[in-house]
């Protein structure tokens, strides 16, 4: 049977926010029950570019698959293929940038349902680029957000991020000027830049605060400082094995002594067990997110679910 290939523009029109949080929730669950495998990303250099390499079996589906992707100075591509676990073939090869920034803002999304209060109102949001859209459009699936106050050091993008987002979400979107206002007396705090250092002064978190790191997948960058990770009451990886392996905001504070990866639970722990997180309104927690294969996969396979019964998408002869 030949695979079915989408374009970028398909994909974003099949997965919406809410599909993906459901289909990202019940992966972390088939993952803690055995039925599904990831493996964490590699990555291959030559002059000027790297190649980033993921997978992940989803037994529970009935597929495997692969995403892989270039970076460099001037340009990013991303495609995943999705196989059949009864034939081994191919079913499917898609472009998959909207996909990956739409199943990481779904893994914000699943670890905020569970890890933040259930009366948090108020996001400060550091990025204003297209993963921070995605991480705002699921905090606010999962929570009933009042109010967003949007940094970044260009005013400019700040203040358009903030119009654009305030329309799409219908709420109160603020363009601020000092980072700290992103961050005193909010609800929920995201992380979402391509910053190597820390963004703002963890002193200044309030208590009950939960945090989406998001913005690094490599040891040499920290969005935030290891006081935030100590004042932590609980960390939750996507993965503790890859964040063993990208995650520089847990990385560092681990070889400062202020953390043990002991310390650190699973996503996959937490939707089995959440009373591991949140034990009472004044916790501060964090989920840090490097984006993981089983994402792909489970999001890739409901896209094409819904590509066949809607008969969208390009036969490819293989």
């Amino acid at each position: 049977m030949p695979a079915l290939f989408l374009t970028e523009s398909e994909v974003s029109e099949l997965l919406t926010m809410p599909l993906a949080i459901e289909s990202i929730e019940h992966a972390f669950l088939q993952w803690a029950k055995g039925k599904a495998v990831n493996v964490p990303r590699t990555r291959v250099t030559a002059p000027g570019i790297l190649l980033h390499c993921m997978s992940a079996s989803a037994e529970y589906l009935g597929y495997l698959g692969w995403k892989s992707y270039t970076t460099t100075g001037q340009t990013t591509q991303f495609h995943i293929a999705l196989y059949e676990v009864e034939t081994g073939k191919i079913s499917a090869l898609f472009e998959a940038d909207q996909l990956g920034r739409i199943r990481t803002g779904a893994a914000s999304g699943v670890a905020t349902k569970y890890m933040a209060r259930p009366d948090a109102r108020r996001v400060g949001i550091f990025g204003t680029g297209r993963q921070a859209r995605t991480q705002l459009l699921a905090v606010c699936q999962v929570r009933d957000i009042s109010r967003i106050h949007v940094y970044c050091r260009t005013e400019k993008s700040r203040t358009t991020f903030s119009h654009q987002m305030a329309k799409e979400l219908g709420i109160n979107v603020v363009p601020v000027s000092d980072p700290e206002q992103a961050v005193k007396d909010m609800d929920i705090i995201i992380a979402s830049t391509t910053s190597k250092q820390p963004l703002f002064d963890g002193r200044s978190i309030a208590q009950g605060t939960h945090l989406n790191l998001v913005g690094s997948n490599f040891l040499h960058k920290s969005e935030v400082d290891t006081c935030t990770i100590e004042r932590a009451d609980h960390i939750v990886c996507d993965s503790v094995e890859q964040c063993k392996l990208e995650a520089g905001d847990l990385v560092n504070p681990i070889e400062q002594k202020v953390l043990n990866w002991s310390e650190v639970s699973n996503l996959s722990d937490v939707i089995t067990q959440p009373e591991l997180v949140r034990r009472s309104s004044s916790e501060i927690t964090v989920f840090k997110s490097v984006g993981l294969a089983i994402e792909d996969v489970a999001a890739g396979v409901r896209v094409l679910k819904r590509a066949q019964q809607e008969e969208r998408g390009q036969l490819l002869p293989f």
